[in-house]
């Protein structure tokens, strides 16, 4: 919150424990960057109202429609993903929807979540690359690779999947980023980049490895201009709506201390044998 500061003394200095350019407030009033709520409210979506939060300006509608089909196409990957599991669990313990989100979200980390990021960090060097020595899209594709395993392993992020052979998501999604380079607007560098990674991995591999959602995400978060951490706050903030919808669903079925396995299906022990506390020593 913004507090409107005075020049100087002992008020000026309460005023400035939190400096903030998003939100100015008073009595009466809140604006968001200088637009009034009053004036936002019933012309802007969602969407829109993220991207000015979180980069200080309106989008065109065109832009807002890619972000909107980035944030909308990775709500839910259902209870087989860690983070929907987890709110599900989380409902059976008798938790509120706050704390049965929080437990999801929490866990939204570098392992489960983080291959957007990732893939957007990935495609920032590959351009990297390409920029700083003249390289055509092919060779600092192939550079690129060879960089990404050098500093990460052979894991190349936003490509392949270990449930869905052609992950659904992704080719719909580089088919809005498609229309929206012949629309001029956006330039399609990202989406050229992750195009060639798909056909350089299959010239290595030997069989396609294909895109998946955070690859095709990672392209438009890109071709946006949106840095690679803020990426995977967009996500998070599109899981959370999956993790709420499994959270609802799960208190209104009911059932308690719903374990992350059947009962029935117990975990293999592999400690000490069974010992007596009479031949301790």
């Amino acid at each position: 919150m913004s507090i409107r500061r005075p020049e100087s003394g002992p008020e000026k200095a309460v005023a400035d424990w939190w400096r903030t350019d998003i939100i100015d407030m008073k009595p009466g009033e809140i604006s968001y960057y200088g637009y009034p709520i009053e004036s936002l409210i019933g012309n802007v979506s969602f969407t829109q109202m993220i991207w000015l939060m979180t980069q200080g300006e309106l989008p065109s509608p065109e832009k807002a429609k890619l972000l909107d089909a980035a944030l909308m196409s990775a709500v839910d990957h259902g209870p087989q993903a860690p983070s929907i599991a987890i709110a599900r669990m989380a409902s059976t313990c008798g938790v509120g929807l706050n704390n049965a989100m929080a437990s999801a979200v929490n866990v939204l980390g570098d392992v489960h979540g983080g291959a957007g990021e990732q893939a957007v960090t990935f495609y920032q060097m590959v351009n990297e690359i390409a920029v700083s020595k003249s390289l055509s899209i092919e060779e600092a594709v192939i550079e690129g690779l060879a960089k990404q395993r050098e500093l990460h392993g052979k894991f190349i992020p936003g490509f392949g999947h270990r449930f869905h052979p052609v992950d659904p998501r992704a080719p719909r999604l580089m088919e809005l980023v498609a229309e929206a380079k012949a629309d001029g607007i956006v330039e399609g560098r990202f989406h050229s980049i992750a195009l060639q990674v798909e056909k350089q991995l299959l010239k290595e591999k030997g069989k396609a490895i294909p895109m998946n959602i955070d690859g095709a995400t990672a392209v438009i978060y890109g071709e946006l201009g949106i840095p690679a951490e803020l990426a995977r706050g967009l996500f998070c903030l599109s899981r959370s709506v999956g993790i709420l919808a499994h959270a609802w669903e799960q208190t209104q079925q009911g059932g308690r201390n719903k374990g992350p396995i059947p009962r029935d299906l117990l975990w293999t022990y592999d400690g000490h044998p069974k010992r007596d506390m009479k031949n301790k020593d």
